[in-house]
């Protein structure tokens, strides 16, 4: 669906009249805004390590909403008390002397492709979604669910913006900002969250968000204690016939196909050009903006070409794994072979407010038949078809959640549970530049501190915009019309490049 929020003072191309009149100024010095683009980028291009910047033409972006436990997954403590280490033990991978947790062991064969990142750190050990992935220096819960232009702009949402400026607004035939299965929290007992949405850039760089109805096929255990059934979860697993939609339908009408879609596209610019008399010149520049993508999408069919995932063989579909988080996988990979530059894939909460990765309950049923089974097919199929296609070197995989898990278990609730925790966690990245057989930083005997080479999620951010070919420490203009930096206070981290 395509959502309309967000800021309608702005232009249809997200700059300000303000942003305009600062490079109209640059007329002054014989400058255009293709040159000052071009400036910015030979100098981000400068202050980096050589042959990094711009290296990722694309980038796939898997986000675990509500935080897996680093002590099962990237940062395994074998020698730790059991009150620490638990159920779950690890295992050696393919780097000699790096070790994962016992319920990855798909990934711990392909380590030899991956950066892992055990030293992530910051002081919010709360859901912030927004602090995770966009510039925005703080957690703040009374704005959980403020999608306002107030807020700052997630990253796809940073990189299309960018993309369009250089474009100078030209659409493309497949969206650059694609984000699957649903937007963020729509399928939970709880309103949409914020955070992957353009926010002060405007809503039109919110991600075109896909959309994906069926119920699933198979239960998953329970996140919470008060549930009174259990529900199938398509994060479990799915119909192979289920299909991923865009607002509501997969299909051009058939009332418009022969040129009759041509015709109405033209009745609609007439009308346009009247209205421009009437109303006012922002509001028409931002409605064009979503009718020329509306007609994008609908004439090119390129986009409904990618996520039908019917045109993979069965073996393919099967190596990803039949559940929601394979398919919208393997869909993403459709995405970016068909052109778009930035694809996010959720893990979200389903069917129950606390969801995900959130495991405060149940914690090792959750994670030992349900969380990392369904990731370690996922992870290693895609990394693996990446690999196999070409596409690893050009694609940067950013795999995320916005903080880790206490170190400490606690065995009151049913199943037993790890609560949140952000002063050590960990990610994994790969392609487009990342290092390869590559461990950043260290925690101490029991993951709950960083002891070497802290990284902010900021550093992730900026290090992503860099191997994008966007320089990290560019400003855009916010609601206030104050300049602001697109990664925040983060830093290149050279670190990630092995």
């Amino acid at each position: 669906m395509l959502r309309i929020l967000g800021n309608q003072k702005r232009l249809c191309d997200g700059m300000t009249r303000r942003d305009l009149l600062h490079v109209g100024g640059l007329g002054l010095f014989g400058l255009n805004l293709s040159d000052w683009l071009r400036f910015n980028e030979l100098g981000a291009a400068v202050s980096a390590p050589t042959g990094t910047f711009g290296k990722a033409k694309s980038c796939i972006l898997l986000y675990l909403f509500g935080a897996p436990g680093q002590h099962e997954t990237f940062d395994p403590k074998p020698d730790a008390p059991a009150e620490i280490q638990g159920e779950l033990k690890s295992i050696p991978t393919s780097v000699p002397g790096v070790h994962l947790g016992e319920g990855l062991p798909q990934v711990a064969e392909i380590a030899d492709r991956l950066t892992v990142v055990r030293s992530l750190t910051h002081p919010y050990a709360l859901h912030g979604v927004p602090y995770a992935l966009s510039g925005e220096p703080d957690v703040d819960p009374s704005r959980e669910l403020e999608r306002s232009v107030k807020r700052w702009p997630f990253i796809g949402s940073v990189v299309d913006y960018i993309e369009a400026t250089r474009a100078s607004g030209k659409q493309p035939l497949i969206p650059r900002n694609v984000a699957l299965p649903f937007p963020l929290y729509k399928y939970a007992d709880y309103p949409l969250l914020a955070g992957p949405y353009g926010g002060f850039l405007g809503s039109q760089y919110d991600p075109v968000y896909t959309d994906f109805q069926d119920k699933g096929t198979k239960t998953a255990p329970m996140p919470t204690a008060n549930r009174r059934s259990a529900f199938r979860n398509p994060y479990a697993g799915i119909d192979p016939g289920a299909k991923f939609q865009l607002g509501g339908s997969d299909s051009v009408l058939p009332d418009l196909r022969n040129g009759r879609f041509d015709l109405r596209q033209s009745l609609l610019k007439q009308l346009d050009q009247g209205l421009r008399w009437t109303e006012s010149d922002t509001n028409v520049r931002q409605s064009t903006h979503y009718q020329n993508l509306a007609y994008s999408l609908m004439s090119s069919g390129d986009l409904h070409k990618a996520l039908d995932i019917d045109c993979e063989p069965m073996k393919v579909r099967d190596r990803y794994g039949m559940t929601l988080f394979g398919q919208s996988a393997l869909a993403g990979r459709r995405l970016i072979e068909a052109g778009s530059k930035f694809v996010t894939v959720f893990w979200d909460a389903y069917g129950d407010m606390v969801g995900g990765w959130d495991t405060h309950f149940n914690h090792y049923p959750r994670m030992k038949n349900f969380l990392l089974p369904g990731f370690d097919q996922t992870y290693s199929a895609l990394i693996l078809d990446l690999e196999a296609r070409g596409l690893l070197e050009d694609t940067l995989v950013l795999c995320l959640s916005e903080h880790g898990r206490t170190p400490k278990i606690d065995s009151k609730p049913p199943g037993a549970g790890r609560h949140h925790w952000s002063r050590a966690y960990s990610a994994v990245l790969a392609g487009g530049g990342m290092g390869r057989a590559n461990v950043v930083g260290q925690t101490d005997a029991v993951a709950g501190d960083v002891v070497r080479t802290p990284v902010s999620p900021k550093d992730i951010l900026a290090t992503a915009f860099h191997l994008l070919g966007i320089d990290p420490y560019t400003n855009v203009v916010d609601h206030l019309d104050r300049q602001i930096p697109i990664a925040g206070d983060g830093k290149i981290r050279r670190e990630l490049f092995g």
